[in-house]
């Protein structure tokens, strides 16, 4: 089962696809984040988040921010 993760600025959304893992910064360290994963909100650091929507991950940047889990959605929300 894959996550939909959407990354969302105050102008648009730059990012809205099914990944099957994802792997974010936070404030207390790296989380990973696979189908199932238990509801939770955490603030993010600057860093990168990876995705792997197949079998190759990709990077894209962040400049801190917020994310929220809840049933297999992950909704970032940075500046």
């Amino acid at each position: 089962m894959a996550l939909t993760v959407k990354v969302i600025t105050p102008d648009k959304t730059v990012w809205d696809n099914q990944v099957e893992e994802i792997i974010l910064t936070s404030t207390t360290g790296q989380l990973g984040v696979l189908s199932g994963h238990a509801p939770l909100l955490t603030a993010l650091e600057v860093g990168v988040m990876r995705v792997r929507p197949d079998k190759e991950w990709k990077a894209i940047a962040l400049m801190g921010g917020f994310a929220e889990v809840e049933n297999n959605e992950i909704k970032i929300l940075v500046n």
